[in-house]
């Protein structure tokens, strides 16, 4: 479980739900506006306050749309650490998982043209598709694919195309076939981008149009998104809000904050899933997406993107994410309910329905909150990925949208980010020491090398290695992970049988590496995060590894 505010904690918990947690009341920062122009003075006030509170934090994109009519579009920060280019309205964040409610909506497009139903198997688009469960794979249902309830497991599959990965998209479609389904079908909500890259598939097969070209075509261009692109290596890296991050020491999200790549494709290059986070945008362009969102599809010149129907379904709960005895006095907005829909989780919020989504990309943490009852909505862009300044402008912005501004959300966040580090950095000292302390492997390293293969991944190599000279010489094993450039790296026996990585790309987590011995030698292996805080994309518990 991790120790930090985390994708994992904010996908596998339900976005703002998770956000809400642990509130507690605390000095009340502002007053909420009740009129367009004081609500934008209100949340750009309170956007400076968090950037004042997260000083190293190098970019901010802020949208607030009321009404149909943007209020406020506006980037904060600069867009790469110790440069002065500053980031604006029309600055390019990556988005991520917030790509997802548009993929629903390209496929409600094509439901209003009666060319796909909701409730049609994915096989009636995709002959031949199926899934490690047979039975799965025959009945999952367009709408399975975009509400995370097929029964894998959290983040099954990503380690396909994250990090970035060698695979085109028809590969990870078809080793989508072999990824362990560990829960029932439909029974419980699991995070899953895989099934969105079906859901892609499934407009390309419709369409006949790759699904960037019916995004670009069929959405943007029609909405007039003409700053945003559908892929991340379409996004001009001097027009972008450039990924930065803290890749240590002791770990992953600790140490300095420092920028992490020269463009937002250098990290985050989704090709292969850009049905579940291939998208990047500016302000300006997500406020439009916004107001077509809160206006169930209709465009401003009264022409509609998708039918009012389409807009409810696509409103429409399908799996519960979690439940509460619901709100208190110190937790005065926990959810009752959070759900998830079709690309958007739905949930209450101190008495009223909120729809939202959020996304995570390496160097990069977004939010988007819609407020129907108040044809209200805002989103949040970051090139950084400090998990609590969102959980702060995220709950505090809703707070002022709704006028009902009672918790110190910058505070609090401050104090749950504090905790967590503190125990981030004990865990960290505890692996450390437990690997000091740790028994010999065995068996001579020589013994461990080879090929190793998993079911859907593919072949990990693990080669005996000398590099350097003289007194920088070091001999071990190396380990590689032959569609993911950036996962290789030594490694390092930990604990008898348990060996853990030591990438040299330190934005990149490690794992620990569990051999079975069988008839003398190591037969089969097993992989899990070596970091508390790791993120749930990298699935290395769902490898079941098998000596070539």
């Amino acid at each position: 479980m991790s120790l930090r505010l985390s994708r994992r904690s904010l996908f596998a918990s339900g976005g703002a739900a998770a956000l809400a947690a642990q509130a507690a009341g605390g000095p009340v920062w502002a007053q909420a506006a009740n009129d367009d122009a004081g609500l934008a003075e209100a949340v750009d006030a309170y956007v400076t306050q968090a950037m004042a509170a997260w000083p190293d934090q190098p970019a901010l994109g802020i949208a607030v749309v009321k009404d149909g009519t943007p209020v406020l579009t506006r980037g904060y920060g600069v867009k790469l650490q110790g440069k002065p280019a500053r980031a604006d309205e029309h600055t390019l964040f990556a988005i991520a998982s917030n790509t997802k409610n548009v993929t629903a909506a390209a496929l409600a497009i094509l439901v209003d043209e009666g060319k796909v139903a909701w409730d049609a198997p994915i096989r009636t688009y995709l002959p031949g598709f199926t899934l490690s469960d047979p039975y799965i794979g025959e009945h999952i249902t367009v709408r399975d694919t975009l509400s995370h309830r097929a029964g894998f497991g959290l983040g099954a599959g990503d380690l396909l195309f994250w990090p970035n990965s060698d695979r085109t998209r028809a590969e990870v479609l078809a080793q989508a076939a072999f990824v362990p389904i560990k829960d029932g079908f439909r029974a419980r909500y699991h995070y899953c981008n895989l099934m969105f890259v079906v859901a892609g598939a499934v407009i390309e097969a419709v369409s006949g149009l790759t699904w960037e070209d019916f995004i670009q075509t069929r959405i943007l261009d029609r909405v007039g998104m003409s700053e945003t692109v559908p892929l991340a290596r379409l996004a001009d890296p001097a027009r972008s809000a450039l990924p930065h991050g803290r890749v240590g020491p002791p770990l992953r999200y600790q140490g300095a904050m420092t920028p992490i790549a020269a463009s937002i494709v250098e990290v985050w290059n989704w090709d292969s899933a850009a049905a579940a986070g291939g998208i990047c945008t500016t302000p300006t362009d997500w406020a439009k997406w916004i107001a077509v969102r809160l206006n169930d599809g209709l465009l401003p010149d009264g022409t509609r993107l998708f039918s009012e129907a389409a807009a409810r379904e696509m409103f429409k709960p399908n799996i519960i994410v979690g439940s509460s005895p619901g709100p208190t006095a110190e937790l005065p907005n926990r959810a009752i309910a959070s759900t998830y829909a079709m690309g958007l989780q739905v949930q209450d919020y101190r008495g009223e329905r909120l729809i939202s989504h959020g996304g995570g990309s390496p160097g990069g943490i977004s939010a988007t909150v819609l407020i129907p009852g108040r044809k209200t909505g805002f989103s949040i862009f970051s090139n950084a990925e400090e998990s609590f300044l969102l959980r702060a402008l995220r709950a505090g912005i809703a707070d002022l949208c709704m006028g009902k501004v009672d918790v110190d959300w910058i505070a609090d966040s401050k104090r749950l980010e504090a905790e967590g580090n503190a125990k981030s950095i004990a865990a960290a000292a505890e692996i450390d020491a437990k690997q000091a302390a740790g028994a010999a492997p065995s068996m001579p390293l020589e013994a461990y090398a080879g090929t190793w293969r998993d079911p859907w991944y593919g072949d990990i190599t693990i080669e005996r290695k000398t590099e350097g000279r003289g007194r920088n010489r070091r001999t071990g094993l190396w380990l590689t992970f032959t569609h993911t450039p950036a996962l290789q790296g030594w490694l390092e026996p930990y604990d008898g049988e348990t060996f853990r990585t030591r990438f040299p790309d330190k934005r990149e987590e490690d794992a620990f590496v569990t051999f079975n011995i069988q008839t003398a030698k190591p037969a089969t292996a097993t992989m899990k995060g070596v970091s508390p805080d790791i993120d749930f994309s990298y699935d290395y518990q769902d490898l079941k590894l098998t000596r070539v």
